[in-house]
């Protein structure tokens, strides 16, 4: 008989795999020891309920920021990166009879309730379109982005590394054979191990993507903080390499810097002088070459259409996967009629939308989803 989950328990267990996904290690057995833990302190004991996810959901001391940031996130919508010595504690209400959930006094909801209710309130602002939020919204939306997916895509290497299955090791083998003085030892096999593949990040920042530039920032610093190589550059009357000003851990921070590095912000846009320009100083040198290039742009442009084309198709030469990521692709209607995406469609690998944090958990899915066959199968 499947037993059925009480609102508490989803909420809990959903919080854990909203772990999972911002990179924990949160195991089924994790999650099992995390819900038994809180059954033994009681519902009702707050802070307990705090402290038995930290011992029970962390592997290791690097997980415990994490933790506290993707529980703000979850339960209390905090600001990500705002340091508290205690997120505020989920309302968790006990396995009690629907008669008994109110005291009667005030017709109040119940505290399941309250939880469903912020969970549901959680669900809707990630598939929100970001240019229709308002201050606060897109505060809560900044806590949100640590329970994205981490990027990883992979790439063949040139060594070799053992495995069950695959070519012969003649070496391993013949080796084993010696040491068994001749007599047959177990077959050892190899294949071509894998390594991650670096990410490019060109994001548009002229006046008609201002509504998005900064979440997109936000979306590039959560993506540089993984085990790939990414270099990140905004496009718009200029092109600014803004790698270095990233990689700071806050992402507060780590956005202003930024902010003070671009001297175009809401600019126009000149994509394809853009692209000639990074081709030129960073992409032929070995940036582009095998790399994913993601290209945040709503396609606008003020220059020939044709001469992006041409500089897209050098870019594609060089690439291994081009994504190009529109935030107007998520709007119900919408046609790829702007000129600069007519001109861009041929030479991309992917088109999707860009405007909520569910878009971009599925770009993070599309680039992890470029990865070689051999890669694949290792």
């Amino acid at each position: 008989m499947t037993a059925v989950l009480h609102a508490p328990e989803a909420i809990l267990l959903g919080f854990a795999r909203a772990l999972r996904a911002a990179g924990v290690a949160v195991t089924a057995d994790r999650e099992q020891t995390y819900l038994q833990a809180v059954a033994a302190i009681g519902l009702d004991d707050q802070a307990g309920t705090y402290w038995a996810g930290r011992a029970t959901l962390c592997g290791s001391p690097s997980d415990l920021t994490r933790y506290d940031q993707v529980y703000a996130a979850w339960f209390s919508g905090l600001r990500s990166g705002v340091k508290a010595p205690r997120p505020q504690p989920v309302m968790l209400h006990s396995d009690l009879p629907a008669d008994d959930a109110h005291d009667g006094s005030d017709g109040e909801p119940s505290e399941s309730e309250a939880i469903r209710a912020q969970a549901s309130d959680a669900e809707i602002l990630r598939h929100r379109d970001i240019a229709e939020m308002s201050a606060t919204e897109r505060r809560r939306l900044d806590a949100m982005f640590a329970t994205l997916p981490a990027a990883r895509p992979r790439r063949r290497a040139h060594r070799h590394t053992a495995a069950r299955a695959g070519s012969v090791d003649a070496r391993r083998t013949l080796r084993a054979q010696l040491k068994n003085l001749g007599e047959p030892a177990r077959v050892h096999r190899r294949r071509r191990g894998t390594r991650p593949r670096r990410i490019v990040l060109l994001l548009d920042i002229s006046g008609s993507m201002s509504a998005y530039a900064d979440s997109l920032i936000r979306l590039a610093h959560h993506i540089t903080h993984g085990e790939n190589v990414v270099e990140t550059f905004t496009l718009g009357t200029r092109v600014t390499h803004i790698t270095r000003a990233l990689q700071q851990p806050d992402a507060d921070r780590a956005i202003i810097a930024a902010g003070e590095m671009i001297p175009d912000w809401s600019g126009g846009t000149r994509l394809a002088d853009g692209l000639r320009y990074f081709l030129a100083r960073w992409g032929r040198r070995g940036v582009a070459r095998g790399a994913v290039v993601v290209i945040a742009s709503d396609g606008w442009e003020r220059g020939d259409p044709a001469d992006l084309a041409r500089q897209l198709g050098a870019l594609r030469r060089l690439a291994y996967r081009i994504v190009w990521v529109n935030p107007h692709r998520g709007r119900v209607g919408y046609e790829p009629i702007q000129s600069g995406i007519v001109a861009a469609l041929p030479h991309c690998d992917a088109f999707i939308a860009g405007h909520s944090l569910a878009a971009f958990a599925e770009v993070i899915h599309t680039v992890n989803r470029c990865v070689s066959k051999d890669a694949a199968h290792a």
